[in-house]
């Protein structure tokens, strides 16, 4: 078990998708954010089924980064209520851990 963490979010285009992985990455918050394109969402919004084309993020971080990466998401997201998930890294390459973890800004002493 680690504390590295995937955060799952979406953005309605490939600018806002970008903007929001280049400034999780300048603020140290993201080691690596992947932008998967042009998914099919289909979900229950305000009692209606919708459908959107949206732009998957998979941000690549760790549990402490995680407060600050839900609030500039909420930041940078143009949605109502931006999808801000995250899933816990039971396991990984040891090398690839530890330059995630070194990527990142360290918690104030």
């Amino acid at each position: 078990m680690t504390d590295k963490r995937i955060v799952l979010s979406t953005a309605g285009s490939a600018d806002e998708a970008r903007k929001i992985a280049r400034q999780l990455i300048e603020r140290r918050l993201a080691a690596c954010v992947n932008i998967v394109p042009q998914i099919e969402s289909i979900y229950r919004w305000q009692g209606q089924v919708e459908s959107a084309e949206e732009f998957l993020l998979v941000i690549k971080t760790d549990a402490d980064q995680f407060p600050a990466i839900r609030e500039a998401i909420r930041e940078l997201n143009s949605y109502d209520l931006p999808e801000c998930v995250a899933l816990k890294i039971e396991d990984g390459e040891a090398e690839y851990l530890a330059w995630l973890g070194n990527s990142l800004k360290k918690p104030s002493s």
